[in-house]
């Protein structure tokens, strides 16, 4: 395959889209040609040092710069802290904005108070005493006016070519992320620590810009390296924003690298973590992400707004989707994550508890994190002293070797950076789903869609495709080889209406797939519209059960109007169109009844397929109808077509996941059910009552014991061939069924 230019490939992906030959610059893989647009940095894996897979439960100590004076910071109390609460990683504030050591690099900026201590150095010989794997923490956001004078072109500059003084400190200035302050000064940061310190790495906070900086260095990088000049628009269908979205990503993964390599030429058991990552909201991809980290920590550390408990527990399994089994970490704060900024706050306990322990069933392992080194209300220390004891108790069961789910969640980075349409909306469309699954007690993981190939979906039986707009020919096969090896397939709205770039076809690119074809007509907003439940015609269909005594539910508030491409049984779903909502008089249907199809079922080889061409997902987020929840719930156990590997049931809204240990099975259950789900904090935990496990046994495994390791006491079984079942009385926040294997 044809090598080209970085900026000939830059400009031609820009301009062309999906009609590029990505040569280099394809992810390597065994399916190359199935990967989505990515930049031109090439990626050179190294190593995992040899500790990463060691640490369970990590503390981070934010240092403010007055803490060095006398009399405010007690060293002794954080290691004491340590030690209680049995961490055994920890992450340290070394330099970037404020070194917390003697540093000798010019412009470097010693905290004003650290006189001639050197608090970084105490913390690090403490820790390392604890036997505790030990982690630098540099921020390189903002710098100071000498440096500023020394080093004009080190600064943030604005779109109206001001350089831009930070809006939080106006004392400081907003350095650029893409050039010299971070790719030669920093890089010297980074090697005098690694060199003093020895530290198992280095931690990198707002390493990557504070938004788009249009400073020399990047006005003549980008243009060298694309031909274009800086965009002064948002739209990723211009192709001066397209190729900026490549290129900034080229840019930090060439300046990672750079770290990571210096350092690792001082200590070779050592690597660098940039704070990065996110989901289908990252800037940075995911797949290159998962290349570079040995380990990574997913920085999501509270609920703010109406963000529902399981928010934790879905940027791990985000994280999981393109880092498989390498070790992730879940940031959580001890304060309100509001966007007021209130650093020094605490939140109750239970708010503390359920975030992070939602976390941990899903696979991150607790991290920690308190800005200041003093302590402004203790309350926060008991609730994390709790949860790590407990960890630290039952840590062979928490070391995961993998998820047992069979049903795989995608979200797509491609559709986020590329695709039109308010992102909002698909972000909506992908929690829907989310919280359908949790309200259905389905196990479920989460799927990168550029990692749709045989070997990363073997372990599942169905994908879930939430408005995933921007899909490329070569993914969109994948899909259909899935579905042909016996696998299940749901989709929703404009799912493959646009290629990898984001240019709309004019039809699905999974068409033959739905079934269907698009029309090109969409109508929104829908209002008082409905669906009419077909028992007649559908009689018993498994979509509708649990609505048998409904004859009609809502409809959603976007629908694609579609045509068969063939012929489908009588649908168990048909359009009641809008009629008038006022006046009064005349809110009645003129037309009850259609033969328009609102899902399309079909078997395809050994698979099962079901296109909704309407946002039933992003409607049932805003609305949550318990009766959208019960069509999703249907939808998936119809193309799921096997057994569940676990059932829970019982009162209240559980968290189920189900994971296997080397000589272990564990089902976490975390209850969510408070009418505070929505809206926190959570003031108190309410205990739901008996729940019955039911979970499939691992072939050539016999159980041996199972046991509450909450509860911590033995648990009463019944095996029924490869199924144990098991009740558990009741549920506070917390339970994990553990089944020992022979």
């Amino acid at each position: 395959m044809t090598e080209l230019p970085r900026r000939q490939f830059l400009k031609t992906a820009a301009v062309a889209g999906a009609a590029v030959s990505l040569g280099k610059f394809a992810l390597r893989s065994a399916e190359p040609a199935a990967r989505a647009p990515v930049g031109g940095a090439t990626i050179v894996p190294r190593p995992a040092p040899s500790w990463t897979d060691k640490p369970m439960r990590w503390a981070q100590l934010t240092l403010v710069e007055d803490d060095p004076q006398a009399g405010k910071f007690d060293v002794k109390f954080w290691l004491d802290y340590f030690a209680k609460t049995k961490s055994d990683a920890v992450c340290l504030s070394g330099g970037g904005c404020v070194a917390y050591y003697p540093t000798n690099i010019p412009l470097h900026h010693r905290s004003a108070w650290l006189g001639d201590r050197d608090v970084f150095g105490e913390l690090v010989t403490g820790c390392r005493k604890l036997g505790m794997v030990v982690i630098a923490r540099t921020d390189p956001h903002a710098t100071y006016d000498d440096a500023q004078k020394a080093h004009p072109d080190w600064i943030h500059v604005t779109a109206d070519g001001q350089p831009r003084r930070h809006w939080a400190s106006p004392e400081m200035w907003v350095t650029c992320g893409l050039g010299p302050y971070n790719f030669e000064f920093m890089t010297d940061v980074k090697r005098e620590i690694a060199t003093r310190y020895k530290p198992d790495g280095i931690f990198i906070n707002r390493w990557d810009g504070s938004g788009q900086c249009y400073c020399v260095h990047c006005r003549k990088n980008f243009r060298e390296a694309t031909g274009f000049e800086l965009p002064t628009t948002n739209n990723p269908q211009d192709p001066a924003r397209r190729a900026y979205i490549l290129w900034r990503q080229d840019r930090l993964f060439d300046l990672w690298q750079l770290w990571d390599a210096e350092v690792r030429k001082i200590n070779p058991d050592s690597c660098v973590i940039p704070n990065t990552g996110g989901g289908a909201g990252s800037g940075l991809d995911m797949v290159r992400i998962s290349q570079l980290a040995p380990t990574l920590m997913a920085d999501h550390q509270a609920r703010r707004g109406v963000m529902p408990p399981w928010g934790n527990g879905k940027r791990g399994k985000e994280f999981r989707a393109t880092m498989g089994r390498k070790p992730i970490v879940g940031i959580f704060s001890v304060g309100l994550e509001e966007p007021y900024r209130w650093k020094d706050s605490v939140q109750n306990a239970a708010e503390i508890r359920l975030w992070a322990l939602n976390g941990i069933a899903n696979g991150l392992r607790p991290w920690f994190t308190k800005f200041a080194g003093d302590i402004h209300d203790p309350r926060w220390l008991k609730p994390v002293e709790d949860i790590y004891t407990w960890c630290a108790a039952n840590e062979r069961h928490l070391r995961h070797e993998r998820p047992l789910a069979r049903v795989g969640l995608v979200y797509s980075q491609q559709t986020a950076w590329f695709a039109p349409g308010e992102r909002g909306s698909r972000d909506d469309a992908a929690d829907g789903w989310y919280h359908a699954l949790i309200e259905a007690r389905v196990p479920f993981e989460m799927v990168h869609d550029r990692l749709l190939d045989a070997e990363h979906l073997a372990s599942l039986k169905t994908l879930i495709l939430p408005a995933i707009a921007a899909l490329s020919d070569a993914q969109c096969a994948q899909l259909k080889q899935f579905v042909a090896r016996g696998g299940g397939l749901i989709a929703t709205s404009d799912t493959s209406l646009c290629d990898e770039w984001g240019v709309k076809r004019k039809d699905f690119g999974l068409a033959d797939l739905f079934g269907v074809s698009f029309t090109g007509k969409t109508e929104t907003p829908m209002r008082n519209a409905y669906l009419r439940l077909e028992h007649d015609t559908a009689k018993g269909h498994p979509l509708l059960a649990g609505l048998e005594d409904a004859p009609r539910i809502v409809h959603g508030v976007t629908r694609l109007e579609v045509t068969a491409k063939e012929k489908f049984p009588a649908p168990p779903l048909t359009l009641i169109p809008s009629y008038p909502d006022l006046p009064m008089e005349k809110v009645f249907m003129t037309t009850p009844r259609t033969d328009i199809a609102q899902v399309f079922l079909r078997e395809v080889g050994g698979g099962r397929v079901a296109y909704f061409p309407w946002d039933i997902d992003r409607t049932f987020w805003e609305v949550l109808s318990t009766d959208h929840g019960t069509l999703l719930r249907n939808a998936v156990t119809w193309a799921t077509n096997e057994a569940a590997p676990v059932t829970v049931t019982g009162p209240g809204v559980i968290d189920v996941n189900l994971w296997r240990q080397k000589t272990s099975l564990t089902v976490h259950l975390v209850n969510l059910t408070n009418p505070m789900m929505m809206k926190g904090p959570i003031r108190e935990f309410l205990p739901v009552g008996e729940q019955k496990v039911r979970v499939k046994v691992p072939a050539g495994t016999t159980p041996s014991d199972v046991r509450l390791l909450v509860a911590n006491r033995t648990l009463a079984s019944r095996r029924d061939g490869e199924w144990l079942e098991v009740t558990v009385p009741t549920i506070l926040d917390h339970e994990v069924v553990a089944v020992e294997l022979g």
